[in-house]
């Protein structure tokens, strides 16, 4: 059997544009996932720019092998299953520049998925780099992918990428699972005042124009970017509710996946 075979559900996680908080969405989705006992994988599909082994302060591992295939980092999760992440990251030095044309991309993305033992798995989430460049393409044509995830800001500019994003899993004959819109309002920590501070029901909006389910909104909140920062997962760690925003984002993707994919 195929290893990918032994993957029951996969998932892509798009942005039109860079700077949306998509790697932090992803690694919280992931988080969510194992705490709930669902047994996770995390592809850093973002070759000349991983950081997902940071957010998880596993940067200093390294996958081990068999005879035949990589075998990824596992992070465990509580006292239940845990995550098998797979990143370039492992494999350079830190710091270090990747500066690899599309073939060469295309070509390491092929290991991770054909090359690396990831065994039986509830969910693989795929976090591809922004845009629509050859990366969405690579996944679509090496594993059948069960749906997209895409993640954007409010704001217009944001929102005018986000388009490009669906249209894409589109071409691609990716169903889109829905539109996650993240930043989605700054609470105040101190009198809970919230602050629309760019825009506020784009992502909504555009899930409505473009006919895709909207998944929810993931507000603002410090306590987010310190957690990544340090290692520390964020919805593992903290009681919030942005921390409770990717609960109820998961009971939307679970009821997506239960009605569109065949058991």
């Amino acid at each position: 059997m195929n290893e990918i075979d032994q993957i029951t559900h996969r998932i892509v996680v798009m942005s039109g544009k860079g700077g949306v908080g998509k790697t932090t969405v992803t690694v919280n989705l992931a988080l969510t996932l194992a705490e709930r006992r669902m047994s996770v994988g995390l592809l850093d599909a973002d070759i000349t720019g991983p950081n997902i082994p940071k957010m998880l302060n596993i940067e200093d591992e390294f996958p081990s092998a068999d005879e035949e295939l990589m075998i990824p980092v596992y992070l465990p999760i509580g006292f239940y299953h845990g995550i098998s992440v797979m990143s370039m990251a492992f494999l350079i030095e830190k710091d270090a520049a990747v500066p690899w044309r599309g073939s060469l991309r295309t070509d390491a993305i092929r290991q991770f998925i054909e090359e690396v033992r990831w065994g039986t798995l509830d969910y693989l989430l795929i976090d591809l780099p922004p845009g629509t460049g050859d990366e969405p393409m690579s996944i679509a044509q090496l594993m059948d992918v069960d749906g997209a995830i895409i993640v954007t800001t409010p704001q217009d500019v944001a929102l005018l990428d986000t388009r490009k994003a669906v249209n894409m899993a589109k071409y691609l004959e990716i169903p889109v699972i829905g539109i996650i819109e993240n930043m989605s309002g700054f609470v105040c920590p101190h009198c809970g005042y919230t602050i629309d501070l760019f825009g506020k029901g784009g992502g909504k909006r555009i899930a409505e124009e473009m006919d895709v389910p909207f998944l929810g909104s993931v507000p603002l909140d410090p306590l987010v970017v310190s957690s990544g920062d340090s290692g520390i997962p964020f919805v593992a760690e903290i009681d919030s509710k942005t921390a409770s925003s990717f609960e109820e984002i998961v009971d939307r993707v679970d009821e997506f996946l239960k009605t569109a994919v065949p058991s």
